[in-house]
């Protein structure tokens, strides 16, 4: 039997040849170290919401003082996606991921020594420090290395990642809170992150079009040789990268290339998104526990919003790649909005309350990490950390005024059934901004069309 012979080329486009390449190992290794920086995002990011009725009880706070704990770790994280994200499209992401990975693992340990309410604020916002170095750069790595027709897919598998680290959170807060005490999952959670930094560091390869500016020519091209193992690059071989705008990514480009609008839009969606997201998140178990639910069931049944998240992001990704980012989107968000108000009208069986959380996890959750991969898949590959990035950064001033927000509305003497209604609105308006989204693609594509047209 005669093999064939590799395809071989002048020249190479990694853009092309990435956007076609089978799925392999390199996709693989990729994804799976991609999802384990996602789980540890979910577990260092989300374990405080779990703490907060262990922390009002031993430090007495009051709804509105326990949102800003909430929300500390947010502001942290806005300052880590504006500031990271364009650093990481001029250095490298592998490097920008194992240092933030690092950096939230001490601190979530650091945190477990907080005296005060101060101290735990400041711990709370250099974790979010860390989170907005990592979570954008994984799913922008993930893109960089996306074949087009599973883009969404994949993009939304590994943030799966996140959701499964929510849920250990809880776990852990269960087994361990009662008889050690809340600062006992901060140290958990702290030693398993940080030991994992110096293997993200050693085992992610970095983006193809970042070695390229880089002149790492010998490494490319083994690189490559692992995307797509059909095709032989030469030494004479030139690589070229489509859609490149230049050696920097300043944040500017975002906006320009017709990107204007889109860019607008998944701002607007990623901002009520995560008003949602995070509204949700950080009080299902403090809202729980004041409808009635001992903690150990609260924190357990809560629990179901990140495993619904879970079969919503694969579900809601695979969806995204067969019929269209925006459309999928829009019908989500809706559903969404339906559902989150039916928590606090469940009847008082545990399997209803947690039924309802499990549909609210599979909409909200699924549906903004959905809105990832559509970032990830706008932008081109020398801004999307820069892309991804600032609009995670508009989605995280949503995140900030979701626990806010909900603990104010709590200081009011809203009801339970009452602040689940409010927080349905948001999802109204990240289903229009996806809706908007839908129809101006729809014309600029037209335009795209008529232009190509012979005059």
């Amino acid at each position: 039997m005669t093999l064939a012979p590799l395809a071989t080329s002048p020249t190479v486009d990694i853009t092309r040849l990435i956007a076609a390449a089978p799925l392999g190992p390199i996709h693989l290794r990729v994804g799976v170290l991609c999802a384990l920086v996602m789980l540890l995002d979910g577990l260092d990011g989300q374990i405080i919401a779990y703490l907060g009725p262990s922390l009002s009880r031993e430090w007495k706070l009051s709804s509105p003082a326990l949102g800003q704990i909430f929300s500390a770790g947010l502001v942290g994280m806005l300052l880590g996606l504006v500031v990271i994200g364009p650093l990481a499209d001029r250095f490298g992401r592998r490097r920008t991921i194992a240092v933030s990975a690092a950096l939230m693992g001490l601190c979530t340990l650091l945190t477990a020594t907080a005296g005060s309410a101060g101290e735990l604020l400041f711990y709370r916002v250099v974790v979010g420090i860390g989170l907005g170095g990592t979570m954008p750069n994984a799913a922008a790595l993930v893109g960089d290395y996306c074949p087009d027709r599973w883009r969404g897919t994949l993009v939304a598998a590994i943030f799966t990642g996140f959701s499964i680290g929510s849920i250990l959170g809880g776990w852990l807060t269960a087994a361990l809170v009662a008889e050690y005490g809340w600062r006992s999952v901060l140290v958990t959670a702290g030693v398993v992150t940080l030991p994992i930094a110096p293997f993200l560091w050693l085992l992610l390869p970095d983006s193809p079009h970042l070695m390229l500016r880089g002149g790492q020519r010998e490494g490319l091209i083994k690189l490559l040789g692992q995307i797509s193992p059909n095709t032989s690059v030469a030494a004479q071989t030139k690589l070229v990268l489509s859609g490149n705008t230049g050696s920097r990514s300043p944040p500017r480009q975002i906006f320009q290339g017709g990107r204007a609008t889109g860019t607008l839009l998944i701002w607007i969606a990623c901002f009520m998104g995560l008003v949602e997201l995070y509204f949700l998140n950080n009080w299902l178990p403090t809202l729980l526990t004041q409808n009635g639910l001992g903690l150990r069931a609260s924190v357990i049944v809560t629990t179901a919003f990140s495993a619904g998240g879970i079969v919503g992001c694969l579900s809601i990704g695979r969806m995204m790649d067969r019929i269209g980012f925006a459309p999928v989107l829009a019908v989500a968000f809706l559903c969404g909005a339906a559902i989150v108000p039916s928590i606090g009208l469940a009847p008082g069986s545990l399997i209803a309350v947690f039924g309802t959380i499990f549909l609210a996890g599979f909409f909200v959750a699924g549906a903004q990490i959905g809105l990832t991969a559509l970032a990830v898949s706008f932008y081109p590959a020398a801004m999307r950390s820069t892309g991804v990035s600032w609009a995670l950064g508009a989605g995280r001033i949503g995140a900030i005024c979701g626990p806010l927000l909900a603990g104010w509305l709590l200081g009011l003497g809203w009801s339970t059934t009452k602040v689940l209604f409010a927080a349905s609105i948001p999802m109204l308006g990240a289903a229009s901004a996806m809706i908007a989204m839908v129809l101006w693609s729809a014309h600029r594509n037209r335009q795209m069309t008529a232009q190509q047209l012979p005059q």
